[in-house]
């Protein structure tokens, strides 16, 4: 006869797996005292960034986006926005799209956050891998990116947090970036349910999360898309947009 205890776990085994199955690649996490949802994709998946829709205009929405989708047949399992962005929502320093340079590189030292040197270029390969490549190192010698948007500062360069970053600073807000580990077979996408400084959210993608190099995308419009686990944050139209496409159904 079957232990009742046995019966038991292997009922909340399913559960989990099938709580998994719908959450997909995100799932909600904890580190140092701040909650975070992290999203993570493996190589070769259908990770994409837009800027702007077949049309010429800005994606600029959650709900833009998933018009795209659907019209390819495909649907968005999840999306973030991925880079700072001018007011008419051109991206402030690179961004290429299906191997096209849209914005060129920028590499001076600049006012905020974008500007606090190094920061950093997330990029997709053609063989579908990821990386985060410090910006100089980027132009010169540039890697053929698929996709890649710039932004910054840098989180995490090469297991070292960026030198700037300030143990308890009262510079809080809600953040989001992304870090790849560093075979590039693994990006890893996290934003803060509340406000945190640079020098904890930098120990998420290198402390907790085992990532070598990590990249800030944004604060204060920070948002993420993740059905999965119950998120659709609305706000103003936004820049870059990064996205996970899957098959749709019948």
């Amino acid at each position: 006869m079957t232990h009742p205890g046995t019966i038991a776990a292997s009922a909340a085994a399913l559960a989990l797996t099938a709580l998994a199955a719908v959450a997909g690649p995100c799932r909600t996490d904890s580190f140092g005292g701040a909650g975070y949802a992290i999203c993570e994709v493996a190589a070769g998946a259908d990770l994409r960034l837009w800027q702007t829709a077949p049309d010429g205009r800005p994606v600029g929405t959650f709900d833009r986006l998933e018009a795209l989708a659907e019209a390819e047949g495909r649907v968005l399992v999840f999306a973030m926005n991925a880079g700072m962005y001018h007011p008419d929502r051109r991206p402030v320093g690179l961004f290429v799209k299906d191997s096209h340079q849209a914005a060129p590189i920028v590499t001076r030292a600049g006012p905020g956050n974008f500007g606090m040197l190094p920061n950093g270029v997330f990029c997709i390969r053609p063989d579908g891998g990821f990386a985060v490549i410090e910006s100089r190192a980027y132009a010169e010698n540039p890697p053929g990116c698929r996709d890649a948007s710039q932004s910054g500062p840098m989180l995490v360069i090469g297991g070292a947090l960026h030198p700037r970053f300030i143990p308890g600073s009262d510079s809080r807000h809600v953040r989001n970036g992304v870090g790849v580990s560093a075979d590039g077979r693994r990006a890893v996408f996290a934003i803060s349910d509340r406000p945190v400084n640079f020098h904890d959210f930098a120990r998420l993608f290198r402390d907790h999360l085992g990532l070598s190099d990590a990249l800030y995308f944004d604060g204060r419009i920070s948002r993420l898309y993740a059905p999965g686990i119950g998120r659709d944050d609305g706000g103003f139209p936004m820049g870059p947009i990064v996205g996970l496409l899957a098959p749709g159904g019948d």
